[in-house]
């Protein structure tokens, strides 16, 4: 006879020290809450859901490598650090449908209403007669090949050369860029802020001829995964030159460039020392350049340390009339500002005490915007000060508000300003105790 094979479902080992009562006890326990939740739920329904996630998965997987697929011919990669690269989860630059023409008409007329053909002719006295041309980013590429060539008749060791590859890569990358519209953007220009010589790359682009659109894009990449220093550069030698040259042009600024301007707000420092700073210090800043690229200003907010060193600089920047539009709108943002910012702007208005040319209107809002906001902050000495002033350089409307905000302000003695507070430890008032 065959001998028959029982299995013994969940068996336990044996142990001698274990006796009959203890064991009958742990069979008798009542199943826990978690137990009886699982047997809820079927095994079979189980593996069936788990099999349609792994269907699903697979799905997902072959979907991605697809599309890998189809952008094997832009992936470049000789990277300096892969996880540099920018993560299409945390912004999606492949959905990117173009800018509408109606609401680029639209912005356009805004900006129109805002310039003054007077205030324009006034703030003309005041700009720069030199029509040097702007530095790009060519320029300084020119400069530093130049310094590369210099070092190695030295003997110092230069910057490597970029690879053939490499250069016809990117130049066919840049007539892609010059026609882009919408869509997805190119992997091998996503890859330029993670490269060690990416201002070189980005020459080979040629900028000056990137569409508006691919100048979104390109900001939106660039001010993402660059350090400040370096989106610095992109602001003031790519973005800002092309910003004015579309100005010029076309009298107006399109959509997707002012578009750019907000994105490069991002990095408000960089956007401070790119955009503001140099766009001033051109001293060839038009009224309607500083009416478009102040309106991001006026429209977003921007911290206020980053506030009161811009005003910082502009305040002690060679004049130019354009200057006082910036300054009126940066007051205007109504920060409370450090002590040394609120001198500098004093300093700054009691320069033109001896200025012998007709100060144009924005210069006196400018001086009335300050006097708004922080007459509770001046001295005795700065508010006689800038009463002088006025009294030299008068506007017939604002020049009468500026002296009432001065004359109907409460002193502020200095004393409170400079001096600090004083306390002697020793000298504690008694503190009444209660009885027990």
């Amino acid at each position: 006879m065959s001998k028959r094979r029982f299995r013994i479902a969940n068996p336990e080992p044996f142990s001698p020290f274990i006796s009959d009562s203890v064991s009958s006890k742990r069979r008798s326990k009542p199943p826990k809450h978690h137990q009886i939740e699982e047997r809820l739920v079927p095994s079979a329904v189980s593996s069936k859901i788990l099999n349609e996630a792994l269907i699903q998965q697979k799905e997902i997987q072959l979907e991605e490598e697809s599309n890998e697929a189809q952008n094997n011919g832009f992936l470049f990669s000789q990277v300096d650090d892969p996880k540099n690269f920018i993560r299409d989860d945390e912004e999606d630059l492949d959905d990117f449908k173009g800018f509408p023409e109606t609401e680029i008409q639209s912005r356009d007329d805004d900006f129109e209403d805002k310039i003054d053909e007077e205030d324009e002719r006034l703030l003309e006295a005041f700009l720069s007669k030199d029509d040097r041309a702007h530095r790009t980013l060519a320029d300084i590429i020119v400069e530093k090949i130049k310094k590369q060539d210099a070092q190695v008749s030295s003997g110092v060791q230069a910057v490597p050369k970029l690879d053939d590859s490499i250069v016809n890569l990117y130049k066919g990358l840049g007539k892609l860029l010059s026609k882009y519209t919408s869509g997805k953007v190119p992997k091998a220009f996503k890859h330029i802020p993670s490269l060690q010589f990416w201002e070189e790359v980005l020459n080979l682009t040629e900028p000056d001829n990137w569409s508006p659109n691919a100048m979104f894009q390109a900001t939106r990449i660039f001010a993402s995964n660059l350090g400040v220093k370096k989106v610095e550069k992109f602001y003031k030698f790519v973005l800002l030159p092309r910003v004015r040259e579309d100005i010029r042009k076309n009298k107006r600024l399109h959509f997707a460039l002012y578009q750019s301007l907000r994105k490069a707000l991002y990095k408000p420092a960089a956007f401070n020392k790119g955009i503001i700073l140099p766009l001033c210090e051109s001293k060839t800043c038009s009224l309607r350049e500083a009416v478009i690229v102040g309106s991001i200003i006026e429209k977003n907010s921007i911290p206020p340390l980053h506030s009161s060193v811009t005003l910082l600089k502009l305040a002690k920047l060679e004049y130019c009339g354009t200057t006082s539009y910036f300054l009126k709108l940066l007051i205007e943002k109504k920060y409370a500002l450090p002590y040394r910012v609120l001198d500098a702007l004093v300093v700054h208005f009691m320069k033109f005490y001896e200025e012998s040319r007709a100060m144009p209107v924005i210069w006196h809002q400018s001086l009335l915007a300050f006097v708004q906001r922080y007459k509770n902050e001046l001295t005795k000495e700065d508010k006689a000060n800038l009463n002088t002033l006025v009294d030299r350089q008068r506007h017939k409307l604002v020049s009468p508000e500026i002296l009432r905000e001065l004359n109907n302000s409460p002193p502020t003695p200095i004393s409170t300003v400079t001096k600090p507070i004083q306390e002697d430890r020793f000298d504690i008032p008694d503190v009444p105790m209660e009885e027990d």
